[in-house]
């Protein structure tokens, strides 16, 4: 259990330089964040080193991670024309959040979500923390306490939406993997979609 609390603090602590007012103008986010997500889940791997057997590959897991993906795109759309209507500050919190991609190649930005952050992200938070705290307790706390926890890493931004749509999206894999974890292949290829469809391809 310390072995989860070290890589849960060290996590807030790199969200919190990456997203923070104070600090996100001194560092490159993207690169960053690149880093960070391949730190956390090599300490998941190390600590953890099982969680790719519940990984499986195949024409079904492709079509699942697919749906899923087009599924969350779709809530989120949702979401945001919901947002703009109950929030004056919506709008502008989210064209904060697409700030970051400006100046940046968007096929690089592609990659590095695709192959890298997307996967990595599921690997600790859900490989990992989830599969760890499941254990520890029971399967619905473990589910509850990462979606907090996935979700309170990202409220050092200061941007409301943000954090919400990181409640959002963490409820979303996080109870898949609770219901459905044979089903970890597809959320990791879901996860990895849908950070490229709604930052690159299909931005809402």
């Amino acid at each position: 259990m310390k072995k989860a609390i070290f890589t849960l603090l060290l996590a807030a602590t790199l969200w919190t330089i990456m997203f923070s007012p104070m600090t996100a103008p001194h560092v490159n986010f993207w690169w960053m964040m690149t880093g960070s997500a391949l730190t956390l889940s090599l300490c998941g791997t190390l600590f953890m080193p099982r969680w790719w057997k519940k990984v499986t590959i195949d024409p079904k897991n492709i079509l699942l991670g697919v749906a899923i993906a087009v599924a969350l795109w779709g809530v989120f759309w949702i979401g945001d024309k919901l947002s703009q209507i109950m929030f004056n500050f919506a709008r502008p919190q989210v064209n904060l959040i697409y700030g970051m991609k400006e100046g940046e190649s968007p096929w690089l930005l592609t990659a590095l979500m695709l192959f890298i952050i997307g996967p990595a992200e599921e690997i600790f938070w859900r490989g990992y923390i989830q599969e760890k705290f499941s254990k520890r307790w029971n399967p619905n706390i473990g589910f509850i306490v990462t979606t907090a926890i996935y979700a309170l890493v990202h409220a050092g931004s200061m941007n409301f939406m943000l954090t919400m749509a990181a409640l959002v999206a963490g409820a979303a894999w996080g109870l898949l993997y609770r219901l459905k974890p044979e089903w970890f292949g597809a959320i990791i290829l879901s996860h990895a979609l849908w950070d490229v469809a709604v930052f690159i391809w299909f931005p809402i």
